[in-house]
This record gives C-alpha cells, structure tokens and sequence, in this order.
C-alpha cells in the first residue's frame, strides 16, 4: 500500500498548519479560531490560499487572521541510505 504523504513529502510538500481568526456572522465582536492542517508548497502554499478564497467567498465568518507555520519533515540531512537501497513504486 502507498503512502501517499510520504511521497508528497518527497516532492518538496511539507505539512502546513493554519491557525485562522475569525469573527462570528451574528456576533462581529466575538472572534473565533480555525485550526488548518495540510500538505502544502512553501512559500506559496496554493492549498491554504484555495482554502482561504473559498472561505472569504462561501462563509460568512469575515478573516481576522492568519498565522502559518510549516515544517518539512524529511531533509536531506535527516534522510541517508544504509546498506542497500530505496525502491518507491
């Protein structure tokens, strides 16, 4: 079975998580956060950005903020083959 993360990892994806603040629809003074997590490209990270233009165009909760933080979870430095080799199918 393939593990599709892994591979996403592999081809420069790295896990991505958004922390979104919003206002409440019936209660503009009230804020409320959203918590995002994906596999996306950084620095551009075109998921988070599709997510965020469905949400400013489909939700009624207007965008307050939004902080992102992401990390790779494979680097070369942490990746070294030991006797043998690495097949991907």
């Amino acid at each position: 079975m393939r593990d599709r993360d892994f591979e996403k990892q592999f081809a420069g994806f790295s896990l991505t998580t958004a922390e979104i603040l919003y206002r409440l629809p019936d209660h503009r003074s009230l804020l409320q956060t959203y918590v995002w997590q994906d596999y996306d490209l950084h620095p551009l990270y075109p998921k988070l950005k599709s997510f965020l233009d469905f949400w400013v165009h489909k939700l009624e909760g207007p965008l307050q903020g939004v902080r992102v933080a992401h990390k790779g979870l494979i680097c070369p430095r942490e990746f070294r083959y030991k006797d043998g080799q690495l097949i991907m199918h």
